[in-house]
């Protein structure tokens, strides 16, 4: 039933709160017992060294407030039939989520192994933190999960993302007050301003404030309630607050939150749906203030820890050594009254369940959470009504990126009315030539228009903030949710999120040997603004090191393309979204660029991966090359073309193989990444004894790490990015790294057996243009006439 249908019940009643209170001390003793206990789970007998775990981990502060928010989350569903999602932001807090899904029943319909009942309680309880079993943080193994516990700082855009084009669902996102002080979540606040309240979710922030850190006092809880309300409010909430440490006031101060906030949401979406009412809403979250391990150890060898930052992971260190501490522990755990919460037989009474919802509304089992199950296939257009004609190789020029803006358009007009394709970006869509897509969607607004402003759209599509992080986390949670994606981004700055796409494809990596995760779309990276073509803004937009960073990660989950021209690039793209379970990222250039392959041969060349560019290169009669010049990106394709021009002019005796690489992880060995060629294959590509000159787009070290276990690799010189870089010409940023023409010729010169003396004057030619270049562009500020000029001739 639609979140906006219902009618606020009436308060908390005095059944509801002990129901409320059973539940939560219920999973407070699960909590602990997933830390510390490997047998005894119902404490029958006295407890003993040899019930403790041998190795104590994992994070006991924050539980209690996850697990205070999971019952009274569940009383909201169930009272008001609501299709909900929450991300637990203080993911660390593992065993809580996974207590509350082992209560609800949603952990033993994923794992019947682990049973309702004292077994799989003794089960839950070993298998946390412990070798074989389940990590100590949320993760894609927890039911109901799409935030891991390493990503801190992500929670508020991943709800958002999850809210997206979500009309009937409420994302509730509790934030730590650590994570809260990270730049991520700080940015993504304003994801508030970028909310539709026709067609998407509404997101209840729920910041929990238990004061501490590792080590060290929090910044948001140590401000004046009023300044905190000050700063929430300037961020667009309307904060409710609870606060307390006496159990029963708290639950009901938070049912009576959890009540308001869903009244103030209903009140806004029906306003925006049925009164048509523009305005940005100030919408409610709630500030939960509760002791950090609250209902744990006062005081341990006489020092305080309810309350304070010792009490962040496990309070009692030595309880296989420590009398005193094994006998805290017991009381700790019988402070719950299990006896009251589980049967004889361990499974939870009636009263603890009370408020739990039916099947697929308990948090641990919505399909929100596993958004394989919603996905459907994106309609992607046949892409030969963007392929740009190819009647010759290098005759016509077109600005790729802006050739699949077009193909975008028409994927943003198809789901218009399904809602399940985002493009987003950090203020860049237009920079990256993909304004087509404003055609069929503006961009995503909710504040202020000028007359000057140009496709804002409060029900707009296309995303863009200057956050990278925020549009990383929108994406994810957009994708994690069922739905499909790209991001558009410079290429030196997609570096801002690299440790969020680290997560993503561990994430990925994980829910592959999940067979009830079902395949989610794919992350689909577009970097456009590459570094060949930032000679106007300089070193500082000069990197093209992600691709390495991704590239280190699980070669199953990963995979990386350079599309040399715009027909390759739409054969890419079209391969990118349509896959499943990647990371795809595609460095294309936004600039115009040679044609050199069909649409037909452009999929054929994507399918091989890499393949000989028979027309660039001077074989003939099945002769072995004396040389093979390969390339992998737009630039070093056409300095390498440039190149093999040259030799066939001034050495046309010699035998030149052209290489094209498209899929990068064709280089590796079959036997470590799935796209990698066989021994045979690349042998039989780039030869086991001749030359090969590599002119690659990123660090030259990359090629050789993928190559280096090959027979030919000593025969291997890669040319890429130095790292040398300003503001200068085109050509000029090449020529200072080394991946100019006039460079390759030299070093095929340099490399193929008796050339050195045979072609000196030629490898003098070629020096000698290198340095009237030089002079040139000081004296003209543009490139010689012959580069600027060049066009291919076969």
């Amino acid at each position: 039933m639609s979140l906006d249908t219902q009618q606020a019940p009436a308060p908390l009643t005095d059944d509801e709160l002990r129901s409320l209170d059973a539940h939560w001390r219920a999973a407070n003793y699960l909590a602990v017992g997933q830390i510390y206990l490997m047998d005894n789970p119902l404490l029958t007998e006295p407890l003993r060294p040899e019930h403790v775990k041998p190795r104590l981990l994992g994070h006991w502060g924050t539980s209690p407030g996850l697990n205070l928010v999971h019952p009274h989350l569940n009383r909201l569903i169930k009272s008001r039939d609501l299709d909900a999602l929450c991300v637990w932001g203080p993911g660390h807090g593992g065993p809580a989520v996974l207590a509350n899904s082992w209560l609800e029943g949603s952990y033993t319909e994923t794992y019947p192994d682990v049973t309702r009942d004292a077994a799989g309680m003794a089960r839950l309880f070993r298998q946390f933190s412990f070798p074989g079993g389940v990590p100590s943080h949320v993760a894609p193994e927890t039911p109901g999960s799409i935030h891991e516990g390493g990503e801190l700082g992500y929670a508020l855009s991943h709800a958002y993302g999850a809210a997206l084009d979500n009309p009937g669902l409420l994302v509730a996102c509790v934030i730590g007050d650590g994570e809260a002080e990270t730049g991520p979540l700080a940015a993504s606040w304003h994801s508030n301003k970028f909310l539709d309240p026709v067609h998407d979710g509404a997101v209840l922030p729920i910041l929990h404030l238990n004061g501490y850190k590792i080590a060290n006092p929090t910044v948001l809880a140590r401000l004046p309630e009023a300044e905190l309300d000050d700063l929430l409010r300037g961020y667009g909430h309307d904060p409710l607050h609870v606060t307390g440490d006496e159990p029963a006031a708290v639950h009901r101060a938070l049912a009576a939150a959890l009540d308001t906030a869903v009244d103030r949401i209903t009140a806004i979406r029906r306003a925006a749906r049925e009164d048509g009412v523009t305005e940005r809403p100030r919408w409610p979250m709630i500030v939960l203030r509760t002791p950090k391990g609250w209902t744990g150890p006062a005081e341990v060898d006489g020092l305080p820890v309810e309350g304070t930052w010792r009490a962040h992971q496990v309070p009692l260190a030595a309880v296989r050594d420590n009398p005193e501490h094994l006998r805290q522990l017991e009381a700790w755990l019988r402070s719950y009254r299990p006896e009251e919460l589980f049967d004889p037989h361990g499974a939870p009474r009636p009263d603890v369940l009370a408020c739990v919802p039916a099947g697929s509304r308990r948090l641990g089992a919505t399909p929100y959470a596993n958004g394989g199950l919603l996905l459907r296939e994106l309609p992607l257009p046949p892409l030969e009504k963007y392929a740009v004609e190819v009647d010759k190789p290098g005759a016509t020029l077109h600005e790729p990126t802006r050739v699949l803006g077009a193909l975008l358009q028409d994927v943003m007009a198809a789901t218009a009315d399904r809602r399940d394709f985002r493009l987003v970006g950090p203020d860049e869509t237009a920079s990256n030539r993909l304004e087509a897509v404003y055609a069929a969607s503006g961009k995503a607004w909710q504040g202020r228009t000028l007359e000057v402003d140009e496709h804002l759209d409060r029900h707009g599509r296309v995303m863009e903030i200057l956050s990278e992080h925020t549009c990383q986390g929108w994406l994810e949670g957009y994708l994690l949710t069922g739905r499909h994606g790209l991001f558009s981004c410079y290429e030196a700055f997609v570096h801002i999120v690299d440790s969020m796409v680290n997560q993503h494809i561990k994430w990925l990596r994980t829910t592959r040997r999940l067979p009830w995760r079902a395949p989610i779309a794919s992350l689909n990276y577009l970097l456009t603004s590459h570094v060949w073509r930032q000679d106007h803004n300089g070193f500082s937009h000069q990197d093209p090191g992600f691709v390495d960073h991704v590239l280190n990660k699980s070669p199953e989950a990963v995979r990386v393309y350079f599309p040399p021209d715009a027909n390759t690039l739409l054969s890419v793209a079209d391969h990118a979204l349509r896959s499943r379970d990647y990371v795809n990222v595609i460095v294309a250039g936004k600039q115009p660029c040679f044609d050199w392959l069909s649409l037909e041969d452009a999929k054929v060349h994507c399918a091989r991966g890499a393949s000989v560019w028979e027309w660039a290169g001077t074989e003939d009669g099945g002769r072995e090359p004396d040389v093979v010049l390969a390339c992998a990106g737009d630039v070093p394709t056409q300095e390498v073309l440039a190149a093999a021009q040259l030799l066939r002019r001034h050495l046309p005796e010699l035998a030149v193989r052209v290489v094209n690489v498209v899929d990068i992880a064709r280089l590796m060995p079959a036997e470590e990444h799935p796209h990698g060629m066989s021994d045979f294959e690349y042998d039989g590509l780039f030869t086991t004894d001749k030359p090969v000159i590599f002119a690659y787009h990123g660090y030259p070290w990359l090629i050789h790490r993928l190559a280096y276990r090959r027979t030919g690799h000593r025969h291997l010189h890669v040319r890429g990015y130095k790292e040398i870089g300003t503001t200068t010409t085109p050509f000029d940023m090449v020529v200072s790294n080394d991946l100019d023409r006039y460079r390759l010729v030299m070093d095929v010169i340099d490399r193929v057996p008796g050339l050195a003396v045979r072609a000196a004057a030629v490898r003098q030619r070629m020096e000698d243009v290198r340095l009237r270049h030089h002079s040139w562009i000081r004296a003209h500020g543009k490139d010689l006439p012959e580069v600027a000029d060049w066009s291919w001739e076969s």
